[in-house]
């Protein structure tokens, strides 16, 4: 049986579609079957991973909106092992087409419950925001990766998240676990960077991922080439660290 994890923070620029995009590939590389839902209707996770966005005619929009099949919304990516259902800007709409649904927080659970058989991981890429498409992105998954910027601002909001999270298992998913915390963007020569993670360290203790995720060049060069770090410079310190934080979470779910 797979494991649906989302990977979410309200906050923008914090390396939620770097970690979506680049860990899928990472799992994939381990040799895990895996999928990939772009959540976001900025769509950048399907771009990432060489998809052209303009040609997107099926993906996540259709999924909730459940006019299309989910293996329908399926395309294979550039990346060995993983799959994806892309996004496209039209997403927009689905907050507000949603709303006067029945059980609107649960048409991603509903449309790719069955999917569980055929991935070891399906992973969902989240809106910069705590609407309706991270709600449902929440109430579908077994566990959440909130990524964290080691910057100044990093911790604030935080617990606008946990507490999300938290009404999240209250009401509609009560089995949703936090699968770890990442620190993204860090950089050891910045007094503030090493600030941000001992705080982090500090207040969540084992809820945060031993695996740091470094500010590295080619990690931010790998999306305009639409391909995963792994395929553009697997020798780079952004790749190790994404292969790490992917034997992280494969460790941590065998055990």
């Amino acid at each position: 049986m797979g494991k649906i994890i989302a990977i979410a923070n309200q906050k923008g620029g914090v390396g939620k579609t770097t970690t979506s995009v680049n860990l899928a590939a990472s799992l994939g590389v381990l040799e895990k079957k895996v999928l990939l839902i772009d959540a976001d209707p900025q769509a950048n996770a399907t771009s990432g991973l060489g998809i052209d966005v303009d040609s997107v005619e099926i993906g996540t929009y259709q999924l909730l909106e459940h006019t299309a099949s989910v293996n329908d919304c399926i395309v294979n990516s550039n990346s060995p092992n993983v799959d994806i259902i892309p996004s496209h800007i039209d997403l927009v709409a689905i907050e507000i087409e949603l709303v006067d649904k029945d059980e609107r927080e649960y048409m991603l659970k509903k449309a790719i419950e069955d999917l569980k058989a055929s991935y070891d991981y399906i992973l969902i890429d989240c809106a910069p925001s705590l609407g309706l498409l991270t709600l449902n992105a929440l109430t579908a998954s077994d566990a959440v990766i909130i990524p964290i910027q080691c910057e100044y601002f990093a911790l604030e909001g935080l617990g606008k998240l946990l507490n999300t999270i938290k009404s999240v298992q209250k009401i509609h998913n009560q089995n949703l676990d936090i699968e770890g915390m990442l620190l993204t963007m860090y950089d050891s020569r910045l007094r503030l960077s090493n600030q941000v993670v001992e705080e982090v360290q500090k207040h969540f203790n084992d809820m945060v991922f031993d695996t740091i995720i470094q500010r590295n060049v080619r990690l931010g060069e790998a999306p305009s080439f639409g391909e995963s770090i792994i395929n553009y410079d697997v020798g780079s310190k952004g790749a190790a660290n994404y292969l790490s934080l992917a034997k992280e979470i494969i460790t941590k779910n065998e055990m």
